[in-house]
């Protein structure tokens, strides 16, 4: 019989799962805080505040898909 694998594991896949969004709402939410912090201390409206969603939402989506790449990896070796 062979060794079962850590990625067969459902709580592993869970995890990963949540690991992920927690991930991208903690980008988010430090580009939105980033970006309101510079409305304010700029006062141009709220363009750093949705630039600032944007660019969280993006590394955190660019974070996401290097850590999945990361467990792929693991998994194949």
């Amino acid at each position: 019989m062979s060794k079962k694998n850590r990625r067969d594991n459902p709580l592993f896949a869970a995890g990963l799962v949540g690991a992920l969004g927690i991930q991208v709402a903690v980008c988010i939410f430090l580009g939105y805080w980033i970006g309101s912090y510079l409305d304010g201390r700029i006062g141009t409206g709220r363009g750093w505040t949705v630039g600032g969603i944007l660019v969280g939402l993006a590394v955190g989506i660019l974070s996401a898909i290097l850590l999945v790449k990361k467990v792929m990896e693991e998994s194949d070796g």
